[in-house]
């Protein structure tokens, strides 16, 4: 299969470029996968679209202001990184802009100073390995000096004033409410839309929520480079699922419940975790890494309904997506969308796949 098999046609302005008013405003979309129809709806509606006893599975992972902007030395010239992964104490990968001028040696500047980094190798497609330098906690100086890792298509008008109340308002939103486990370099969008409201009415109706973690890494929204879908593989990504949040999830599906993923991120972890333990049918707890790529064929072996966010034309998500729910249904209903006007990508509206 061909990741060309995988496009759409989106106009511009339905790529929504800052948040509601409302998280739980959102549009949805329900897709019925066994009578191959769609109906819209709204995330407000989630809890009755649902029934007691399903368990909802949502992702706690936190996003770290993983975005520097600095300047190069001693020229001057601004410099921007994205953080990618911590590979040594003191040492990440990152992407680098502008790639061209960022040479073996070339010594980076940070905030007031405090934090300084050099460039110890270059790889492909803007890829640089940084070593940092500086005094006190890390943590503490990305939260200082770092900005919202926003996906390109989210533009800012005034992006280089980091005090502004677009980017004070980023920091806030591009964050689930249950966001708890910092490690992420993007938010799991489709948690995005819940509130403390929604996650009470769930309750009232007899949903369980149970929290994994699965750090938003890289490999989630990495183009697909390769033409044939058997030659695509999503880079690894970390996660953890508790020996509590298995046991549960394991009795609720010996009594028939239905697992409800939040995100694909979600599904990823679940579905790996029941790779890991075998043939069993179990979830294996505890902390891995995966490298699970799901395109069409894979066989779903814990995940019964998902929310999910509209996700870019040629991506590895959208090839996810339509694993669950079939190419033709998932692309139907995506076209549905765009004639319906929803909103796209991270702040946009999402569907409900039962």
């Amino acid at each position: 299969m061909l990741i060309s098999d995988f496009d759409y046609e989106l106009p511009e302005e339905l790529i929504a470029q800052a948040p509601l008013a409302e998280r739980d405003a959102s549009r949805m979309l329900v897709l019925d996968r066994a009578r191959a129809s769609w109906r819209d709806s709204t995330f407000a509606e989630l809890p009755a679209a649902l029934r007691e006893g399903d368990q909802l599975v949502v992702n706690n992972t936190r996003v770290f202001p993983a975005r520097l902007v600095g300047r190069r030395e001693p020229t001057g010239g601004q410099v921007e990184l994205f953080l990618i992964e911590e590979r040594a104490p003191r040492v990440w990968d990152a992407l680098a802009r502008p790639a061209r001028r960022l040479a073996r040696g070339q010594a980076l500047s940070f905030g007031d100073g405090r934090l300084r980094a050099e460039i110890v190798d270059a790889g492909e497609a803007g890829r640089r390995t940084i070593r940092f330098d500086f005094a006190g906690d890390f943590d503490a100086l990305l939260e200082e000096f770092g900005r919202v890792p926003l996906p390109p298509y989210i533009k800012r008008a005034s992006d280089a004033d980091a005090t502004g109340a677009r980017h004070a308002e980023d920091r806030e939103r591009y964050q689930t409410i249950y966001a708890e486990r910092r490690g992420a370099i993007a938010a799991p969008t489709a948690g995005l839309h819940f509130t403390p409201r929604v996650l009470e009415q769930l309750k009232a109706r007899g949903v369980n929520v149970t929290e994994i973690t699965l750090h938003v890494g890289y490999g989630t929204f990495a183009p697909v480079r390769a033409d044939d879908l058997s030659e695509h593989a999503v880079a690894a990504e970390r996660y953890e699922i508790t020996p509590e949040a298995a046991a549960t999830l394991d009795e609720a599906r010996a009594r028939g419940q239905r697992i409800v993923a939040v995100g694909t991120t979600t599904v990823r972890a679940l579905e790996s975790a029941a790779a890991a333990s075998g043939s069993d049918g179990r979830l294996a707890p505890g902390a891995r890494s995966t490298t699970l790529t799901i395109t069409p064929g894979y066989e779903f072996k814990i995940v019964d309904a998902l929310v999910t966010n509209f996700h870019l034309p040629r991506s590895s998500l959208l090839v996810l997506v339509a694993a669950f729910a079939g190419r033709e249904l998932t692309l139907a209903a995506y076209r549905h969308a765009v004639a319906a006007r929803y909103r796209f990508y991270s702040y946009g509206d999402c569907m409900l796949i039962l």
